[in-house]
């Protein structure tokens, strides 16, 4: 007596038939977490997906993604968050994966850090990272979270986003429009005492199997060993890293 049976009820404006838990927020909150799961969505195609209006379907997808079950990629559509491999438990991530190898071997190459840059809202995240064994660091350590409105890693997550976050970062950034706009013509960025003083660093972008940026590469280190032009010295073995990881996504 009193107890709750999952039942089948349909889901409003068409959408396939869902196990119904009796909590309508949650069942509606996981019917977002599953059309997402299958392909990356904007608002009008998880509302297509789930039958919600856009307002429910905003607020929990915006829920969601404050508690990393979500990520928002640049192109403004939603994705699984790493909240959710988290929670798995032995989930793995294909970006994580391929870095494992990808990340070292830039070091060796450099002898400088190496950091794998992905972008959460108005910050970036460090998701990885490749330190040289000896020698002095720009240490980032993974899960530190940066602004998105200085540094070459910044730069390069910026000059690809949607044209609403971008101007958002711009408002506050010390580089402006032109500056993405050479970024994205040249394929790098670079950065010297932007985030922190006596540090130089040059990004790359990382794409996804579709081609949309999902991660930025960098390699960082003191300005007086790597110079003030850091991308002369290293772009060339930055974007062959870059398209290492991509080719393993």
């Amino acid at each position: 007596m009193g107890q709750h049976t999952g039942q089948e009820t349909p889901v409003p404006n068409g959408s396939a038939t869902k196990l119904s838990s009796g909590i309508g927020v949650l069942d509606k909150a996981v019917a977002v977490l599953q059309a997402v799961a299958t392909e990356p969505c904007g608002l009008a195609e998880l509302c297509a997906k789930t039958g919600l209006p856009r307002a429910t379907a905003h607020r929990l997808a915006v829920g969601l993604e404050m508690h990393r079950m979500l990520r928002r990629a640049p192109d403004g559509r939603w994705r699984p968050g790493t909240a959710l491999a988290e929670l798995a438990g032995g989930a793995t991530d294909p970006l994580l994966d391929a870095a494992a190898s990808a990340l070292p071997k830039l070091r060796d190459i450099t002898g400088e850090s190496v950091q794998l840059y992905r972008r959460d809202g108005a910050q970036r995240v460090c998701v990885a990272t490749a330190e040289p064994p000896s020698g002095l660091r720009d240490t980032v350590p993974v899960g530190a979270r940066l602004p998105m409105t200085a540094g070459s890693g910044a730069k390069v997550l910026a000059a690809w986003s949607d044209p609403a976050t971008q101007r958002s970062i711009l408002a506050d950034a010390v580089f402006g429009e032109r500056t993405l706009l050479e970024v994205r013509r040249r394929g790098w960025a670079q950065s010297v005492a932007e985030r922190e003083p006596g540090v130089a660093s040059v990004s790359a972008p990382v794409r996804d199997s579709t081609g949309t940026v999902v991660a930025a590469v960098s390699v960082s280190g003191p300005i007086e060993r790597i110079g003030r032009k850091p991308g002369v010295r290293w772009a060339s073995d930055l974007l062959s890293a870059a398209d290492a990881l991509t080719e393993r996504l």
